[in-house]
Formats: C-alpha cells, structure tokens, sequence
C-alpha cells in the first residue's frame, strides 16, 4: 500500500511537472516569435531573472530605499504572504463556521429561519466584489474589510448549502437515532453533523479560490500590506517584471493553501470511508 502510493506520488509529480513545463514553453515560444513584447507580458525567463531586483518591492515598511539592505529580503516576502494567508484563513474560518451555525439555526427554528432565511436568499447573489466600497466605509483600510470580504464570499454560500445538506440526511439515519433515545441535540451531534461535513468541505474548497481572488482585490483596494497590494504597486509604477513575480507568487501560495485544506479534510473528516482509505496509502 505504502508503495504504490509513492508510485502514484511520483506519477502525480511527474504529470504537474510535464504541464507547467510545457505551458512555460508555450510562452517562451510565442515570445521568441515576437508575438508580443516584454514590456507588457514578459517571459519566465526575463522576469525569473529580475528576481533579485524586485524582492526590494515586497517590504511595505520601508522609509526609504537604502534600508532594504540593513533587512532580509525573504523575511519581507514571508511577511507580505503571510498577511494575505493570514486574512483568508481568518475570513474562511468564520464564514464557514457562521455559515453552518446559521444553516442549523434556520433548519431547527422554523420561526427564525421564517425571519432570516428571505434575506439571506436575497443577499447571497450578490458579489464580494460589489461589498468593497461598504467594506472600507465600515472598517477603513487593513485587515478588516478584507477579511470581512473574504468571510462574505463563505459565509452565504456555506449558510445554503448547510441548509440543502441537513434536508439531503437520510430519515432511516435520524429515526434509529430516535428509537435509541438520542436527545435533539445528540441526534444534530452524532448523526446529522457527521453526515453533511463532508459535502460542506468539498463546498468550502471549491470556494477557496473566489475567497482567495477576493482577498486580493481587498488588498489592492484598501490595503497597504499583502499580496494584492503588491500587484497594484506594480500595476501603478508599470513594473511588469514584479507583477509577473507577484502573480506567480500567488498562484504558488494559492495551490499550497488548496493542498493545506485537503490535508485538514483528511484529517478532520476520520469516519468517511473514502478519506481514510487515502489515509492509509
């Protein structure tokens, strides 16, 4: 078992390694055929090798240029990630927590869901993207309005689906639980939450990535630290160079979050026969 899941490890690897391969190859082509310029779209090769130059950029603290050398460059580049990383986590974590919290409100209080179930029908359509200037009125600039956003982006959408999935719960499940003697909330417990989790992780990562895309433009909006602040610095100077290095970085960090959240289902979701199974290998 062990084997054969570093074969299909080695296998994955390999596959991810031939498409960014051939994609990268795909762009230093065109490029080559002077299909377009370095100035507006340069090539791997040309902004890869700006690297060193561009590192500077990423320190958001700096009063002035020549103290980017009495300070580590990789230590601002960590700290310019971690706060986007820091503001979806925060921002998913109570979207989603919320979200099933109220999805159970509404489903075992008829009276409340009555009263709250209409709007949050109403206000779910609604883009993020369309709650960026009532952010920054509310919370100004920083890590407020983005992780307010990023919380929106979850938190109607996990309120819903919580909703769908508890009426989805087989009735046989909930009746054994009664001849049992499972109080209310046990039976909520032991058998209904066990049962819709799973569909609501695979909900919650299918949206990681409009979260992460929201995040972004918080950053870019209203923020003077993250990675979306450090596109729009790039955007606002024409520094092309950085904005590829920022959009790379953020495709990078964006899959190693995806991965993260994976490893978490895994591990939180330990009765699901089909996770544990993956587990083992």
């Amino acid at each position: 078992m062990g084997s054969q899941s570093i074969r299909d490890r080695i296998t994955q690897f390999v596959w991810w390694l031939i498409s960014i391969s051939l994609f990268i190859g795909i762009w230093e082509l065109t490029f080559s055929m002077g299909l377009y310029s370095a100035k507006f779209l340069p090539p791997p090769h040309i902004f890869l090798g700006d690297l060193p130059n561009q590192l500077q950029h990423f320190d958001f603290s700096k009063a002035n240029p020549g103290e980017v050398a009495a300070r580590s460059h990789f230590h601002a580049v960590a700290k310019t990630i971690s706060a986007t990383v820091i503001r979806v986590i925060v921002g998913l974590s109570l979207g989603f927590v919320l979200g099933v919290l109220t999805g159970s409100v509404i489903r075992y209080f008829r009276w409340f869901g009555k009263l709250i179930l209409p709007t949050v029908t109403l206000l779910a359509p609604i883009s993020p993207f369309a709650w960026l200037p009532v952010a920054v009125y509310l919370f100004g600039t920083g890590n407020k309005p983005a992780i307010f956003l990023v919380f929106l982006a979850v938190y109607f959408i996990i309120t819903l689906a919580t909703i769908a999935e508890i009426d989805a719960v087989k009735q046989t499940y909930l009746n054994v639980a009664r001849i049992m003697g499972a109080t209310h909330l046990q039976r909520y417990l032991h058998v209904i939450l066990p049962a819709v989790l799973p569909g609501l992780f695979n909900i919650l990562r299918l949206n990681l990535f409009a979260a992460w895309m929201v995040v972004l433009i918080a950053e870019s909006a209203g923020s003077d630290s993250g990675l979306g602040a450090l596109v729009m610095l790039a955007r606002n100077t024409g520094a092309t160079n950085l904005v590829m290095i920022g959009m790379v970085v953020i495709g990078i960090v964006g899959f190693t979050f995806d991965q993260v959240l994976r490893h978490v289902q895994k591990r939180v979701l330990y009765w699901v026969p089909e996770i544990q199974a993956s587990l083992q290998k």
